[in-house]
This record gives C-alpha cells, structure tokens and sequence, in this order.
C-alpha cells in the first residue's frame, strides 16, 4: 500500500477544513445519530487515505466521502442490528429514505440546508452556551476534543464529558434535527450569531495565556460565519456579524509588535491592516446598516476605525452616536463602558470618566479588567496619577492574559 503523498495528505486536509461540516450534517440527516455519523465521518476520511494515493483524489471530494461515510452506516446499521434504535435518537423530519438510494448524488444537491440543520441542532436554546460552543466547534468545524479542550482552557476527559453530556441530552430531550420554522429561526439564529460572536472574541483576546490572539479561534469563528452567509444569505444579523469580524480581524497581525508587546489603536500600523477584509467586510456592514442590529452597528464602528487614514482622524463624534444607536438595540454594561470611552475620545477625559464613574457599581464590570484600565487611562490624562495608579493596579488583578498584564505593567511603570 502505498504512503499518502504530500499531495494527497494536502487534499485530505483541505477536504477536512472545507467539507466537514457537509459531510456530517449529510450522514446525521441519514443515521439521526450524532455519535454514529461522526464515527462513520472519520472512517471516511481515514480511508481518503488509503484509497487516494492509488486512485487519485476524487475530482468531487465531498461526494466522494458523503458515499463512503453513508455507506460505512448503512453497514453498521445492518450488521449491528441497531437501525430501530438509532432512529429515535434525533426526531425525523424527512421521511426514511431507502437504503437502496444513489448516495453519492442525492447527498450532495438535494439538501442545500444540511449544514444550516446540524448548526441549528449544535446551538438549540436547550443546551447551555458553553455546550453550544463546544458542540459547535466539534462537530460543525471537526475541531478535535483536545483542541476544543484547549480553547476552553480545561483538561480532555473534561470536554470529552462535556460534549458527551450535550449530545446525550440531544437525544433524550429529542431536539429536532432540521430547520427551524419561519417564526423560530429569527430566535435560532440569534444563538447562532451569538455562539460564533462568543468564539470569535475569546481568540480575539485569549482570557489567559502567553498570546494575546488565538488565530485558530478567530479563523474558525470566521469559517462559521461565511457559512451561515452562504445558508441565509438575506438574513442582516448574519450579514452584520460577519463584517463585524472582518473588520476587527483585519487588524489581528497589528496588535502586538515585534517583541509581542501590545500595541493601542492609536499605535498600530494602519497600512498593515488587511485591506481586502475590510474592504468586504465595509461593503456588508453598509448593505446590512437599514437594521441596525447589534452586529451591524459594532460593525458600522469598526469601518469608522478601519477607514480612519490615522488615529487622531478618528470621528469620535459620529462613533458616540452609533454607540448610542447600540445601548438601544443591546443595553449592556460594556456597551455603556464603550460609549464612556468613545464620549471620553469626543469631548475630553472629564466627560468620559463622569460616564465611567457611573458605572463603578454595575457587578457585572466588578471583575472586567477593561473597566479599571480605561480609568486609568483617563485619569492620567487628568493628571490624577495616584488614582490611576490604583485603578492599574486593580486592572492587573483582574487580568490573566500576559501579553495584557506586561502592557499594564508597562503603564504603571511609566507612572512611577
């Protein structure tokens, strides 16, 4: 048997990134078992690895491992004897489809929405947000249980029982495998965006650790989002998500300099941003602004940073306004913390720590490090220097990430 070329492990890997989520959500529809689709999902790709190097890479590789995975569960099935107990795991919502169909074909053009299926089932209302999240990353992105337990910061047999947990309660709360009705999907995909918002933000600033970025995370939760554009291409709230995270990305290889030391806004070297992200993502954030969403509008901010040519052209002004628009549509402590910010950049401060001070009794910003770190900052440019020492100090408490800690560190030096 010959070894797997550089070519074909290349081919199985690309096969893996882009294909996953379909193959999966394809073989679920067939089997209604998580754990036996994912199974057979794996023998499939395990065998892309025998098979290809002496036949070639198939010119249509989704198809190619929808068949096999199909199959490798039809057998199981069979041989096992399991077929009547597999069934109810997931409430069927298609009639059976009989065993002699030509799975190569039906799997791939029939059902457009079967990813849009498996991704509604990973982030039903029913499971908790961080089973949302992990389920998602699992089983959607094919993201192993030791990365998935990497990204939570918690040990493997954990996240193993965790995602076993989620899946188990799938099936006894028999949780529907299929798209939501008109009148649920609005719901749905709001814990969709919100599962995807919730990835992305915890690569774009690791809540520990030595990086201040997680790339893979940020990768991932930009993958989902392109594919929940592509399943509901009108939604806005999609459309708003995904240009919030190209903008904010665009600006990932900036953050730090060459010595990993965290560079501000104001710091960063602008033509290095990636303009094409911003560009595009620009574009759906103006298509999308009509509903102004909480993803739209941190979008509509993040282009008016993007499209700052520098920091001090920076129209605070209009910023103060869409943060205004947002404590409408998502009144939340942070976003109250980011207007006081953004009031602070227009008009001085004075009038920036006033708003921030108004919210030293909100419990929620009790243990949020960027609370105490943007007094600081104010209150140095005050010339309240004892004070801002305080509120670093208090920032440093409340901060685990080190590329974080060594930037606050940095401040308060420069007090002393």
């Amino acid at each position: 048997m010959p070894a797997p070329t550089a070519s074909v492990l290349d081919a199985v890997a690309q096969a893996h990134r882009r294909e996953w989520a379909f193959v999966l959500a394809a073989t679920v529809r067939r089997t209604r078992d998580l754990d036996l689709a994912e199974e057979c999902v794996q023998d499939a790709y395990a065998k892309a690895l025998d098979v290809w190097p002496r036949a070639g890479v198939p010119d249509n590789p989704a198809a190619w491992l929808t068949t096999v995975a199909h199959r490798r569960a039809l057998d199981l099935l069979r041989r096992e004897s399991t077929l009547r107990r597999s069934l109810p795991l997931l409430v069927a919502d298609d009639p059976p489809v009989p065993d002699t169909a030509d799975l190569a074909v039906e799997g791939i053009d029939a059902i457009p929405d079967d990813r849009l299926r498996l991704i509604c089932t990973c982030c039903h209302p029913a499971l908790a947000p961080n089973a949302q999240v992990a389920l998602t990353l699992r089983l959607v992105c094919g993201v192993t249980t030791a990365e998935v337990a990497r990204a939570f910061l918690t040990s493997e047999s954990t996240m193993a029982a965790r995602i076993t947990r989620a899946k188990k309660k799938i099936a006894l709360a028999r949780i529907p495998y299929r798209v939501p009705s008109v009148r649920e999907l609005p719901e749905r995909l709001d814990a969709i965006c919100a599962v995807v918002h919730l990835l992305f933000t915890t690569g774009h600033t690791a809540p520990s650790g030595s990086s201040l970025v997680r790339s893979d995370l940020c990768v991932r939760a930009l993958q989902l989002a392109r594919m929940m554009r592509a399943l509901v291409p009108d939604d806005p709230t999609v459309a708003g998500l995904l240009a919030l995270l190209l903008l904010t990305d665009a600006r990932r290889d900036t953050r730090v300099d060459a010595d990993g030391r965290l560079l501000t806004l104001a710091e960063q070297d602008r033509s290095k941003w990636d303009r094409a992200a911003i560009v595009e993502g620009t574009a759906l954030a103006r298509r999308a602004l009509p509903h102004t969403d909480r993803y739209t509008l941190q979008a509509a901010i993040a282009a008016l940073h993007a499209e700052a040519p520098t920091w001090a052209q920076t129209d605070w002004r209009v910023i103060t306004g869409l943060y205004e628009r947002l404590l409408q549509e998502w009144p939340s402590p942070v976003v109250r913390l980011n207007h006081a910010v953004a009031v602070g950049f227009a008009n001085g401060p004075a009038a920036g720590l006033a708003l921030l001070d108004e919210l030293v009794a909100e419990p929620s910003l009790a243990t949020y490090g960027y609370f105490e770190a943007s007094r600081a900052a104010f209150l140095v440019d005050l010339g309240r220097l004892d004070e801002a020492r305080a509120a670093y100090e208090a920032a440093l408490l409340l901060t685990e990430n080190e590329v974080e800690r060594e930037f606050l560190l940095g401040k308060l030096d420069g007090l002393s």
